[in-house]
């Protein structure tokens, strides 16, 4: 197992992948899709629609983050290459 310091490649990939792919996900995505979801209901109250907006917003951050970790574990894993034991 390749490690840098302490810490094994590829859980230090995982987390550079899964900051970046959450960061795009925050900048290009979450806001489209939240407005898009509230657009689909009626409220009452402004409060209503903020909190599902919100809500909204922060469960698609939550997939970006969880959808980053898994591709940068993949990529990690193809990275890392584990000796052969003899």
């Amino acid at each position: 197992m390749q490690t840098l310091g302490e810490v094994p490649v590829r859980y230090l990939i995982a987390m550079i992948v899964a900051v970046a792919v959450a960061l795009a996900v925050t900048i290009y995505v979450s806001s489209p899709v939240a407005s898009w979801v509230v657009r689909q209901y009626t409220f009452e109250s402004p409060d209503s629609v903020a909190d599902l907006h919100a809500l909204v917003y922060m469960a698609v951050n939550l997939v970006g983050l969880i959808l980053g970790w898994v591709i940068g574990w993949a990529l990690g894993g193809v990275i890392e290459k584990d000796d052969p034991v003899q």
